[in-house]
């Protein structure tokens, strides 16, 4: 009875985690490595174990870090069944459909580039990670369909439980109940673990009486700011560059982050701290198709997020939203002088439509950019809140100019308080092993735990349960 590490290991992206008991492989998440670009050698390398011999995958939640490489995973060999709950399942269903078709547009562009340079050979780094055919073929893989709280029997002494986590739609924190001859243990994985008290979703489900626990420190040396000035800031931020007459672009995770914003833009066109006429566009398909699967799935809603749909009121819909689903209908948005609030991906800059928003505004002082989630290392968007000049995008020098504003209390994470309150429910945990973070705010937030192993595993470690 065993667990190995081989993805976020003292890092945030690629969470991928092995548990072995009794002959039985189950695999916690396949996640991609993000960062830098889609396509760089880290997910392309070998998984650290053979996907042959993979029974189970349970998937936590549906964002790209935990979903990301399944494709890549079936197509070397995964024959098993891949378990999670149903948002989840049409959730990564769309997420990997999009990725694919980024690495297919992004391995063409790098070809003809290529070409327009002399080389007639192919480079490894040209070909994509995993096609849009590899992702639909990945689908088939999809078996059981997990509800919350309902327990699921894998194999004689191996049973799961999807629970609650609060995350994004869907999303769940995964109890393991192990047995191996004498051998009993009460496995937790964490997946990502949701904000109590937010809009929409309900707070995470944590289970007691847990031996392992296996959780994410994403913000485990740091507080968020309260929920009302944190909508206050942003309300404010809007409001002051409308009055300077520029355009608002918020780089939009397109899960759960799209849909709370457009829940809070309603909120302040209701509450009058908007004006009426507001003009939004949500310029993202993948997160106007996930705000279609919000719309389809109550059963994971809070009570008053549910009383509202029960009243026949839309918690996502504005007199002024415009979902631009073309291509055209977003390069026209370039031409928008002001007055506009601009809502596209991706979150970090690494991609999408956002990248064209702020080539576009990044250099007009009468702009804003407000990022509202968390930026990785080395993206375009971490470079523009820690202060750069000047950007490249798109090969050209782009000043910057405009306002930037970084709102972190909108984060769909557990800050310190709240994943030291968490782990505190899950009982006396033997071990406790970290993941899902940066080392520093890892190495603070396991020093703030007492009477538990604290272990942070770095890539390829076993740990025996």
């Amino acid at each position: 009875m065993k667990i190995s590490f081989h993805g976020a290991d003292r890092g945030v992206t690629g969470s991928c985690h092995l548990v072995e008991c009794g002959g039985v492989r189950i695999l916690i998440d396949c996640g991609m490595y993000q960062g830098g670009r889609e396509l760089d050698e880290e997910n392309a390398e070998p998984f650290g174990f053979d996907p042959k011999d993979i029974d189970y995958l349970l998937l936590t939640h549906a964002h790209l870090d935990h979903c990301g490489r399944i494709p890549l995973l079936a197509s070397r060999g995964f024959r098993g069944e891949i378990i999670t709950t149903s948002a989840s399942r049409e959730l990564a269903r769309l997420v990997m459909l999009d990725a694919a078709h980024l690495q297919e547009e992004e391995a063409d562009w790098r070809k003809r580039k290529s070409a327009r340079h002399g080389h007639s050979r192919a480079h490894d780094g040209d070909e994509p990670l995993y096609t849009v055919l590899d992702a639909l073929n990945s689908l088939e893989y999809f078996g059981r369909t997990a509800s919350y709280n309902k327990t699921i029997e894998l194999s004689s002494g191996i049973r799961a439980t999807f629970l609650d986590a609060g995350h994004i739609l869907g999303s769940a924190s995964i109890l393991l109940e192990l047995r191996e001859g004498e051998k009993q243990r009460r496995v937790l994985f964490s997946g990502d673990i949701g904000n109590a008290g937010r809009p929409i979703l309900r707070d995470p489900v944590v289970p007691g009486d847990i031996d392992v626990v296996v959780m994410e420190t994403t913000y485990g040396d740091r507080s968020h700011k309260e929920m009302a000035p944190t909508v206050d800031e942003f309300y404010s931020a809007i409001r002051d560059t409308f009055q300077r007459g520029g355009n608002v672009i918020i780089p939009t995770f397109a899960l759960e982050r799209a849909q709370e914003l457009l829940y809070y833009l309603r909120e302040g066109v209701e509450n009058g701290q908007l004006a009426g006429a507001t003009q939004v566009f949500l310029d993202s398909p993948m997160a106007i198709s996930a705000t279609r699967i919000f719309q389809h799935h109550p059963e994971c809603y809070d009570e008053e997020a549910c009383a509202m749909f029960q009243e026949g009121k839309d918690p996502f819909q504005l007199p002024g939203l415009h979902f631009t689903q073309e291509t055209a209908q977003s390069m026209a948005l370039n031409r928008i002088g002001g007055g506009a609030i601009i809502m596209a991906g991706s979150g970090m800059c690494t991609g999408g439509r956002v990248r064209h928003h702020l080539k576009h505004n990044l250099w007009r002082k009468d702009s804003s950019v407000i990022f509202v989630g968390f930026a990785a290392h080395h993206t375009l968007a971490r470079r523009i809140i820690d202060g750069a000049n000047e950007v490249r995008i798109f090969g050209e020098t782009i000043p910057v100019r405009a306002s930037i504003y970084t709102i972190n209390g909108f984060s769909a994470h557990a800050d310190q308080k709240e994943l030291l309150a968490w782990h505190r429910r899950t009982g006396k945990p033997e071990r406790t092993i970290l993941v899902h973070g940066d080392e520093e705010a890892m190495q603070h937030f396991g020093s703030l735990l007492s009477n538990t192993i604290v272990d942070m595993p770095e890539r390829g470690r076993v740990i025996e349960l």
